[in-house]
């Protein structure tokens, strides 16, 4: 009998999961792909409202009008999927959303979405079979824009859902005394507002170091408050670096770390997201769900108790599409039995030692699932779990070297362009 899986999203991970569930005929039957807005592409899918849709849930795209990819298009694409060889290698988001609309309608994903639809509950039915053993089925209730509540039954479940759309906002003693702005990246979407404006963003990651960089340029005096070492490459005018905040004074100014005091415009957190399953019942999953945080997953997707439902692209510092594209095969075969996996305990005892060792060597809870160096180790053992070609060793290469060129030239690394050579080399073409 055909397994009935429900992908929860379409955006890549979920239109990857789809794709491939499609592929297999003989093992699944057609998946049903449940999707909060009315199209594809999830985060990349650009809206420049802010706060709610129409419906009252949350917008769920965190893009900003004039973001560009940090990783080129090269390394950045399904192994199966190629970009247009015509365009640049970092692409503006609109071009990241024509390749999903392509890869949708390529692999005919598109009549089996459902779109506007929300997932209101995701529940484990456990029964025991002949013999005593334990079959776990998966009852979905949904809700499309009419408000039709709808409960399926599936046999195996794709969390797709992505964690780039619940702001983190760190506690910050007295922020309630602060006069200006408040906001997180989630909301921020083009800089001309803040021309002219005294305007602190907090957190120097990727989306930090960029949304400066273009208050910069419309004139912003951009405070650049982080924990990390001060950059020593030079940042363009107008921006400064500090510690971050420490607390917010009365009058409504900023206290920083080091002791500093300033007054500012407008407060940007540029400082991450949470996890968030609102579908789901966390402990009755066996699940421990914090901010930056989830455990235990083996595989960095399964939890040990339900072994049918798998959370897809969780990890973090990944290069994505091809991590989704690792991630969606192994499950599969864990789904159609190819694979084996480890009893419950073993796979608890196992991910709990694993973290065990990353906190030992002095990795932060908020970091146990940032998987950087350790992702092509990572997809490389998915891959010879499940039979399905290794990524090819350029993609490793590739990245590696953009992730320098970022630490090195911020401003500047995207003005290169590459091409894939064969599976181990590439070039690189200056614009």
């Amino acid at each position: 009998m055909l397994q009935r899986v429900v992908v929860i999203g379409a955006g890549a991970a979920g239109l990857c999961a789809a794709r491939h569930i499609l592929s297999r005929p003989n093992s699944f039957a057609l998946p049903v792909v449940f999707e909060l807005t009315d199209n594809v592409g999830g985060t990349w899918c650009y809206d420049e409202r802010v706060g709610t849709y129409d419906n009252g849930h949350p917008i769920h795209s965190s893009m900003y009008r004039d973001l560009k990819t940090n990783l080129p298009k090269e390394v950045m694409m399904f192994p199966d999927f190629p970009f247009d060889p015509e365009l640049d290698s970092f692409l503006p988001h609109q071009e990241v959303q024509r390749y999903l609309d392509r890869y949708c309608h390529s692999h005919n994903i598109w009549p089996h979405i459902r779109f506007n639809t929300v997932v209101e509950r995701v529940t484990p039915v456990v029964e025991t079979t002949e013999g005593d053993k334990v079959r776990t089925t998966w009852e979905v209730t949904s809700s499309d824009s009419s408000g039709c509540q709808k409960t399926e039954t599936f046999d195996g479940v794709f969390v797709c859902s992505g964690h780039y759309s619940d702001p983190h906002i760190p506690d910050i003693p007295g922020i309630k005394n602060f006069k200006g702005k408040v906001l997180h990246s989630h909301s921020y979407k083009y800089a001309e507002p803040f021309s002219g404006q005294s305007v602190v963003v907090l957190g120097a990651k990727a989306s930090g170091l960029d949304i400066s960089f273009e208050l910069a340029k419309v004139g912003a005096q951009v405070t650049l408050g982080h924990r990390q070492p001060c950059f020593t490459i030079p940042l363009p005018p107008g921006i400064q670096q500090s510690t971050s905040v420490a607390a917010v004074e009365e009058d409504g100014s900023l206290r920083f770390e080091d002791g500093s005091v300033s007054t500012a415009d407008v407060l940007l957190f540029c400082t991450g997201y949470n996890f968030k399953y609102p579908f789901l019942d966390a402990a009755q999953l066996g699940l421990e769900i914090r901010n930056h945080w989830m455990s235990p997953l083996y595989r960095y997707m399964v939890p040990p108790a339900f072994p049918s439902l798998f959370f897809i692209g969780i990890t973090k510092l990944i290069c994505p599409f091809p991590h989704f594209h690792c991630q969606v095969q192994f499950a599969l075969a864990v789904l159609d039995g190819s694979v084996p996996l480890p009893s419950a305990a073993q796979m608890e005892e196992e991910v709990r030692r694993e973290l065990q060792e990353k906190l030992d060597s002095g990795v932060k809870q908020s970091h146990l699932l940032n998987i950087q160096r350790d992702q092509w180790g990572y997809c490389q053992m998915l891959a010879r779990a499940a039979g399905f070609p290794l990524l090819p060793p350029v993609v490793q290469s590739l990245y590696t070297e953009v992730w320098r060129q970022r630490r090195i030239h911020p401003q500047r690394y995207r003005m290169t362009n590459y091409k894939l050579t064969s599976d181990t080399q590439w070039e690189a073409i200056n614009k």
